[in-house]
């Protein structure tokens, strides 16, 4: 769900022109204009080292750049109606395996159902993919179900190792850093009836990217890692479509937009 830990500290991007807000409930701050909309990052047990920073600097240099800060238990603010109060985007970076991670972050579900309900917006990268739906998780993609890409007839990966998958991403073909991401379903397939806009299949056809409601607010996930640096490959590991981000670009911009 993540890859090895082993990047140094990359500042992000994104806070509300609630610079005010962000600061009252001590919110920790990154190298990036006040004006620019808050976007948390959650750091902390559930996230792999040098997830949180890759998200954030994804949200920092997209077309609509945010203002990125880290929240979580060992941070300045944890994730509440406080800090939430002052951001646009709540963003789950990749981590370990779902058990754990739920272990660290099932409080979180209530004041993260009720935000995003309120019309915030959820962005969650693999393991944070895992921990929107119900099984467990925050519940924020009903309607629909979130498994293991891996357990799925006909995948192209078989095992929970680093790799680049195949996917078809807005009916073009593209490669992904992937390390035992998810896969949606919606029954009958039929993502019409959820009001998703699925963004990315994989070859066997099961969705990789999907954006989608969550009351007045919206809900963006990705099985693979459109986040991941060039250090995230191990030398024997490469993308044929070279170290790109615009497809990760796409799932922030179609999640605040839609």
């Amino acid at each position: 769900m993540s890859p090895i830990g082993r990047r140094g500290l990359l500042v992000g991007a994104a806070a509300v022109g609630a610079a005010g807000v962000a600061a009252a409930v001590g919110i920790p701050r990154l190298a990036a204009p006040d004006d620019l909309a808050v976007a948390l990052v959650y750091r902390g047990p559930a996230a792999s080292p040098g997830c949180p920073e890759a998200v954030a600097h994804l949200l920092e240099s997209a077309p609509t750049p945010l203002r990125a800060v880290y929240v979580g238990p060992d941070e300045d603010a944890d994730v509440d109606a406080d800090s939430l109060a002052g951001a646009v985007v709540y963003a789950q970076p990749g981590g370990g395996d779902l058990a754990p991670a739920w272990r660290h972050t099932h409080g979180y579900a209530p004041v993260l159902r009720d935000w995003v309900g309120a019309g915030g917006t959820y962005l969650g990268f693999c393991l944070g993919a895992y921990l929107a739906g119900d099984d467990p998780g925050y519940g924020l993609l009903p309607g629909a179900r979130v498994r293991q890409y891996i357990g799925t007839d006909d995948a192209t990966v078989h095992d929970t190792g680093e790799t680049v998958v195949a996917v078809t991403w807005r009916d073009q073909p593209r490669h992904m850093y992937f390390q035992d991401g998810t896969v949606f379903r919606a029954r009958g397939d039929d993502w019409g009836a959820v009001g998703a806009t699925v963004l990315a299949r994989y070859p066997n056809d099961t969705v990789a990217a999907v954006v989608a409601p969550y009351g007045t607010g919206r809900v963006g996930l990705v099985g693979p890692h459109p986040e991941a640096d060039a250090s995230w490959y191990a030398p024997n590991l490469t993308n044929p479509d070279g170290i790109r981000f615009d497809l990760g670009h796409d799932l922030v911009e179609t999640t605040l937009t839609r």
